[in-house]
């Protein structure tokens, strides 16, 4: 079968003499116009000191009171509270590491970077590197001075109990609701003398009254430990476990969680061990039998249009995983969120 003459004209004026940033159409001409300096320039990705999605490095931000930021892209490497296999400290470091994430999100047609005014202000400031419950205070005064910014905070842990204090500093006004996609429901209690372990933040949190647990639901939940998430239960918490989302569909999923969360202010949080180990091994807890990639982005892409607070990427631990797929996985998922920010209250996600 031969190519129609005429086609093969038409493409050969319109392309032959183009560079790769000479794009045509309206919606993909602002997003390269963004990126390209000229019609076939655009800045190394590997280039530079690196930070969290290529964002713009603004370490002095909380001096100016984060003036003139939409969102805060935030590290916060601190594992004190892990009760497996440390090292997700090393979780920020590995994810501002990533190259190419975004610039654009094909699914929601959304190029952030253009819409909100983004910078990575550095790493939580921790006065202790031994003490859980100091550093646990230091993450709360930082993000305090955030919410009182009206600064969307999206964070990259450390382990999952840096959001306690998150939750404690975002919900002092108001409780939050939360879209939670983890492995665990992390509402276990007091362990060996110490609360504030990254399996019992969403109880603390519940019981300080900055997390509403009738607006919370918990996606991906799996493994032999669902004896300790009675809270979850008791609590009026939503709990899709992970085999529940091939049985229930991921339409179903998507709609239980926005009906749950409705339309007050949200949190959403992500624990990398949701994904299956295969996918996701440099992490504390893996726990086999996970979401697929396709499927966690394809649960956030359909949160668009909620009234996103702020988010995390957590238990990020990159020494478990030789191939750096995990800070990958980590760093999309963080891209994600900002494109829910970007989305925030709009129809096109409504």
């Amino acid at each position: 079968m031969r190519m129609d003459k005429d086609k093969l004209a038409a493409l050969r004026a319109k392309y032959a003499g183009a560079k790769g940033g000479n794009v045509l159409d309206p919606a993909f001409a602002e997003v390269a116009a963004r990126v390209f300096s000229a019609p076939d320039r655009r800045k190394w990705p590997f280039a530079d000191p690196a930070t969290l999605l290529g964002a713009r490095f603004a370490p002095d931000a909380a001096v100016t009171g984060f003036a003139g930021l939409d969102v805060a892209l935030i590290g916060v490497p601190m594992d004190l509270g892990v009760t497996n296999r440390a090292g997700a400290r090393l979780g920020p470091r590995a994810v501002r590491g990533v190259e190419r994430i975004g610039p654009y999100e094909h699914v929601l047609r959304v190029a952030p970077m253009g819409e909100l005014e983004v910078a990575d202000v550095g790493d939580v400031p921790m006065k202790s590197r031994f003490s859980l419950d100091e550093c646990h205070a230091d993450i709360e005064a930082f993000y305090n001075e955030i919410a009182r910014a009206g600064v969307i905070p999206l964070s990259v842990g450390g382990d999952h109990s840096i959001t306690l204090p998150i939750l404690k500093a975002l919900g002092r006004e108001r409780p939050l609701g939360m879209v939670h996609i983890d492995a665990h429901c992390d509402t276990a209690g007091e362990y060996e003398g110490a609360k504030f372990h990254h399996g019992g933040p969403f109880r603390l949190a519940v019981l300080e009254g900055v997390l509403d647990p009738e607006r919370v639901i918990q996606i991906g939940i799996r493994g032999g430990a669902e004896y300790l998430w009675e809270f979850s239960f008791e609590s009026g918490m939503t709990v899709i476990h992970a085999e529940e989302v091939g049985e229930m569909g991921l339409a179903t999923v998507i709609a239980r969680a926005r009906e749950v969360v409705g339309s007050g202010p949200t949190y959403v949080s992500f624990d990398i061990d949701s994904l299956d180990p295969a996918f996701a091994p440099g992490t504390g807890t893996p726990e086999v039998g996970g979401l697929m990639p396709r499927e966690a982005l394809a649960i956030l892409r359909g949160l668009a249009g909620i009234d996103i607070v702020g988010g995390d990427v957590v238990e990020v631990a990159p020494q478990y995983d030789a191939n750096t797929t995990t800070a990958q996985a980590g760093a999309q998922m963080l891209f994600e969120l900002l494109c829910l920010v970007a989305l925030r209250g709009t129809a096109r996600g409504a």
